[in-house]
């Protein structure tokens, strides 16, 4: 099923849309205070037309009275008075109806003959105790009215007052028009909306300008948070991620236009030995200059990126002759360079591989690419394409070792354990932590059929982190009395060149809370042999750190006694192939009297591996071995069985 893809909105875009939905607030603002100007202008009006109720009843109405109760109703005299006044002010149109009600709210007067006999309003009563009611109306909407809707009018009702001294004697109900009073108020109000919207403007425009500066701002910093997650922060180049998004994207386009694409993994040699004498500062300058060196010398559309430590990548697109481009590069690579004015040179060790004749995979291609890179390394031949030949490992196992990535994410691996016995006493000192593959469709795997390819390729630096968390993890929750049983990891030549394993087993060590002396780490001396500038500085920094360190298979290499007193090294595991026949093999036997003799010299503790017989263990007895492993004292085992099994064999015991 094809996704469907969301373009992203551009910066601009996202902005403009910002703009408009942040001008919606200044709008709601903007309509709330003109809601509460026109309030303000309609209380105004009132206050204007109650000014002006009270002026006429004071200066008008008031002084036509005789100050008699309203109730008896208005004399002759009064009438005719009242009639001329409101004939002058109804005809200028300064009043619409004016009508004067008794104290009990029945009208009295009213100058257009309307109002008597209806039953009084509220209001009029409220004006008769004393208020002072307005509102604004039309004219002729009252229930009791007749005739048609008149113009918009302020309706008041006041107390009336008369006579000598002056006392309250009726209501006068007034009708002023609303016109003039309303173009006296808004007057001002036009003003009022003028700057409102001013002052409005004003606000949006700063909060845009705000806005825009931050997310100017805001802007940039994703702009370099996003190209910070794609690119290697020491040299700007592309990181893993993005090359091999770009990868695939090459062989994409190889594949449809039928060129060939050829991708290359480089790595520096001895490049610790420089960093760890002139310091990571320099060996950063290094890179860094290395790194402009190789993108100043690879075509626009091709792609240089560091993959981390000191090894990069490289995508050549419509790569007819690739091995003698790569070749070129690597002599570039080789001139000198100049750095805290030290003349250095560094060589490099190139692998390579060429799509889609090599594969159209980018995983299956980064791996034999890194296989190639590593032979060329071994055989130091500077430059290697991968060929199938170069390895003894078929399709179906290169499969196997794609499949091993996911596995460690799904939790397809686990650990089988299996004890070293103390020969002077019976106790069990240590478990060793074998791996096992329980593949969903083959079956539970041992190491031999997928560790040899995975040692060729980066998958082994995740399965030797995962293999050491969790034997630290497990070890550390066995049930007392093994709280001191310490627990041994094997370490693959690939990974003990690195110095990022140091930083991770220790930093493991921390997280879990597990004492360093509780662990120790097995290496082989084929590893050692691989690079053993790198892999003594990393396993002097494990051995700062309080943890053991093994030599495993010992025998079968080429370690020099230089090498091995100069190494920082805690036990020596005897090969298992000198121990299974060292009854009948006299020579054998002699190796291994001669191992143990040699460890002890050099203060070192002797484990016999490979030991399945009652004769075998006897012989390891009598040639002072301080351990012994093997199928005879207990096969590896999980570690919910683990922990029974060693329950009586912990403390100290005769043996037979």
């Amino acid at each position: 099923m094809n996704a469907h893809v969301v373009a992203p909105r551009s910066p601009a875009r996202l902005f403009a849309i910002y703009a408009v939905i942040s001008l919606v607030p200044v709008l709601v603002l903007g309509l709330v205070l003109a809601r509460s100007l026109q309030g303000e202008a309609r209380q105004r009006g009132l206050a204007e037309g109650r000014s002006e109720a009270a002026l006429v009843a004071q200066t008008g109405v008031a002084p036509l009275l005789d100050g008699r109760p309203l109730s008896r109703g208005v004399s002759p005299g009064e009438q005719t008075r009242l009639r001329r006044l409101v004939a002058q002010a109804v005809g200028e149109r300064q009043v619409l109806r004016l009508r004067i009600r008794d104290l009990a709210g029945q009208v009295v007067f009213s100058d257009d003959g309307s109002g008597f006999q209806a039953k009084p309003e509220d209001e009029a009563l409220a004006g008769a105790r004393g208020f002072v009611v307005a509102r604004l109306t039309r004219l002729n909407t009252d229930s009791n009215d007749q005739g048609r809707t008149g113009v918009a009018s302020v309706e008041i009702y006041l107390p009336l007052k008369a006579g000598t001294p002056l006392r309250r004697v009726g209501v006068l109900e007034l009708y002023l028009p609303y016109a003039p009073i309303s173009h006296d108020v808004t007057a001002g109000l036009h003003g009022l909306y003028v700057d409102l919207v001013i002052g409005l403007a004003m606000l949006y425009v700063a909060l845009f300008a705000i806005s825009w500066s931050v997310s100017r701002g805001l802007r940039r910093e994703v702009a370099l948070n996003a190209f910070l997650a794609e690119h290697d922060a020491l040299t700007d180049l592309p990181n893993r991620a993005l090359f091999h998004r770009r990868a695939e994207a090459a062989v994409r386009v190889g594949n449809r236009r039928s060129e060939p694409v050829a991708i290359a993994i480089i790595d520096l040699d001895r490049f610790k030995y420089i960093n760890d004498t002139l310091g990571h500062h320099n060996g950063d300058r290094l890179l860094t200059e290395l790194a402009a060196r190789v993108a100043a010398n690879t075509r626009p559309h091709d792609t240089v990126a560091r993959l981390g430590g000191d090894e990069f990548g490289l995508i050549l697109r419509d790569a007819a002759g690739a091995e003698q481009a790569l070749r070129r590069l690597r002599d570039i690579i080789d001139e000198e360079i100049e750095v805290s004015g030290l003349p250095l040179s560094v060589e490099a060790s190139i692998g390579f591989v060429i799509a889609p004749e090599d594969g159209t995979h980018v995983d299956i291609l980064l791996q034999r690419a890194d296989m190639a890179m590593y032979l060329a390394k071994a055989r130091h031949s500077g430059v290697m394409r991968y060929a199938p030949a170069l390895d003894d490992y078929d399709a179906a196992k290169l499969s196997l070792v794609g499949e091993l990535r996911h596995a460690i994410d799904a939790g397809q691996l686990v650990l089988h354990y299996q004890p070293q016995t103390k020969l002077a006493d019976g106790r069990v000192e240590a478990v060793e932590a074998l791996v096992r593959w329980q593949h969903p469709t083959q079956g539970l795997l041992y190491p031999d059929k997928f560790l040899p390819l995975a040692e060729q390729t980066d998958v082994i630096d995740k399965l030797t982190l995962w293999v050491l968390r969790t034997a630290l993890r497990e070890v550390r929750n066995l049930s007392s009395p093994a709280d001191e049983l310490t627990v041994a990891i094997n370490v693959s030549a690939r990974s003990i060149g690195r110095m990022e394993l140091a930083e991770g087993i220790i930093e493991a060590l921390e997280d879990l809370g597990v004492p360093a002396e509780r662990l120790v780490v097995e290496v082989t001396e084929t590893a050692l042999l691989a690079d053993p500038e790198r892999a003594a500085s990393v396993l002097r920094e494990l051995s700062c750190a309080g943890v053991k360190v093994s030599l495993d298979d010992f025998g079968r290499g080429q370690t020099s006694l230089g090498l091995l007193s100069a190494l920082p090294i805690h036990e020596l595991k005897i090969d298992k192939s000198f121990v299974l026949d060292m009854v009948e093999n006299p020579a054998h036997a002699a190796i291994v009297r001669s191992i143990v003799d040699l460890g002890h010299n050099l203060d070192l503790r002797v484990v016999g591996e490979g030991v399945e017989t009652d004769v075998a263990l006897a012989a390891l007895r009598d040639s002072d071995c301080d351990v012994a492993q093997g199928f005879l004292l207990a096969r590896p085992m999980a570690v919910d069985q683990l922990s029974a099994w060693l329950a009586p064999r912990l403390s100290p015991r005769a043996t037979a």
